[in-house]
């Protein structure tokens, strides 16, 4: 469901980019629903940390109801609540380098300010209900109770995640179930690959095993679901992450860049979707998101450290987190690299096969980018008088860095690869990381490195998944 936050933000800065429509964006600006009253950050650490948060509200963002077609495509059944079931922090840097969204699993078990410890998905809601019950008995309206407790539960969220992560959040997005579908459909689809076939009836999940084109409502199950999954809700937290990835692809194709019918529908759908905090300056806000496309958005999870641990009263399943190892991992992943130091994530890696191993290129590919570096394109070669080399269009800090981490590699220049891109050229001589003779660690592994002391990773078995790449990873 995150990934309707997201890519909602990114159609905006489309819609600017492209010049479709200044007055679209005004009008879009005027009729997004506004919240205030929700003591936010102001944005002065050099970076913009957006809270974005998924619950199962069955209303469009102004609080209509939804028609009876909308509401039969959420599979989402009858009881409502006020679960916040995707929370992700999201931080921009003012310099239009990468951006990093941080996923919190919904049943990580953390001290809610007022509440004490619980699974953070019900610090929203339970702070809700028990605000309003005390104003109800105290004679304030029902309606005044609905519209103060409703903050006072947003306010106990923001609260919480701030506290977790050490992250003072500076701007707030919501949205229900029925955006995620809207935002979807706007596009037309979008691409994901699974491992394995899936029929799931709780979430409606049934798909085939492969790589496929999903609509909204098929889309909507596909993130939602958590039952049947080896790892629960980190498996879902996997497949929201890349389904993110693969719809701001979507959303910055040429496709929908050049369909006027489409950017009209992503307005229409930004509209009805989401409500975000009231200092929030979108047309700024667009300046700085339009340096993100070409991949530069990269996703992870906090470390926990027992997926499936007990509340203090043995009565809920719980993730258990440990919170200064989470603020410590957010400070390492959230801090820039100091001035002439290297930030991977600043480099493509585009991977070519000149050699006869199958695979190779994928291999070595998952490596590079679980290093930290984005993944760029694979290919095949026939280049018989080809070496394993490093290729960059200038020597720099990233191109030895890369040929280190691949063993040892030459670098060689080559004025025709694009600023910020290197190029790996592998021939079966080739024996680095990920080649036919290595016996080490497995393509996607963790580099060590770059895992702060102390913190365990919540995923050491695959790469990082950014917005970019040939398409969607499969996954669970």
């Amino acid at each position: 469901m995150a990934g309707r936050l997201a890519i909602a933000l990114a159609s905006v800065a489309v819609l600017v980019l492209t010049g479709y429509a200044w007055n679209g964006i005004t009008d879009l600006e005027n009729n997004v629903t506004r919240l205030g009253g929700l003591s936010l950050g102001s944005g002065q650490d050099g970076a913009v940390d957006i809270l974005m948060v998924g619950t199962d509200s069955r209303t469009d963002a102004q609080g209509n109801p939804l028609s009876p077609a909308e509401a039969a495509k959420l599979h989402a059944g009858d009881e409502v609540a006020t679960n916040t079931d995707t929370i992700l922090l999201i931080r921009i840097p003012n310099d239009g380098s990468s951006a990093t969204a941080i996923s919190i699993p919904r049943d990580s078990y953390v001290d809610v300010p007022g509440i004490g410890m619980s699974k953070i998905n019900a610090a929203y809601g339970a702070t809700k209900e028990a605000r309003r019950e005390a104003l109800v008995e105290s004679g304030t309206s029902p309606e005044q109770a609905q519209t103060e407790s409703t903050a006072a539960g947003r306010k106990a969220l923001i609260d919480t995640v701030a506290k977790l992560t050490g992250v003072q959040v500076d701007h707030y997005a919501e949205v229900g179930l029925v955006g995620f579908v809207l935002l979807t459909d706007a596009v037309g689809g979008v691409d994901v690959c699974l491992k394995n076939p899936v029929d799931e009836p709780l979430s409606g999940a049934r798909f085939r095993a492969g790589r496929q084109v999903l609509d909204g409502a098929q889309a909507l199950s596909f993130v939602r679901q958590r039952h049947d999954l080896p790892r629960g809700d980190l498996d879902r937290i996997v497949r929201q992450q890349v389904f993110m990835a693969s719809l701001a692809q979507k959303v910055l194709s040429a496709g929908t860049l050049t369909n006027p019918g489409k950017l009209s529908d992503l307005e229409q759908a930004v509209s009805r979707s989401i409500v975000i905090d009231d200092n929030w300056d979108i047309l700024k806000f667009v300046e700085q998101l339009k340096d993100l496309s070409g991949g530069k958005v990269k996703f992870a999870t906090i470390p926990v450290t027992d997926e499936q641990g007990w509340s203090e009263d043995g009565q809920q399943s719980v993730v258990t987190v440990n919170p200064v190892a989470v603020q410590r991992w957010t400070s390492a992943l959230l801090t820039k690299p100091a001035p002439g130091r290297l930030d991977r994530a600043d480099y493509t890696v585009d991977v070519v096969n000149a050699g006869s191993v199958d695979g190779l290129a994928t291999n070595v590919s998952n490596i590079a980018t679980s290093r930290g570096f984005l993944r760029g394109t694979t290919g095949n070669a026939s280049s018989p008088d080809a070496t394993s080399a490093v290729m960059t269009s200038e020597r720099n800090a990233a191109a030895t860095d890369l040929a280190r981490q691949m063993g040892g590699l030459p670098v060689q220049v080559d004025p025709s690869i694009p600023s910020g891109h290197l190029k790996l050229m592998l021939t079966d001589a080739y024996t680095g990381p990920g080649s036919i003779t290595d016996t080490g660690a497995q393509p996607g592994s963790t580099d060590t490195a770059a895992t702060p002391a102390g913190v365990t990773s919540t995923s050491t078995t695959t790469p990082p998944i950014t917005a970019s790449g040939s398409g969607p990873a499969c996954v669970n």
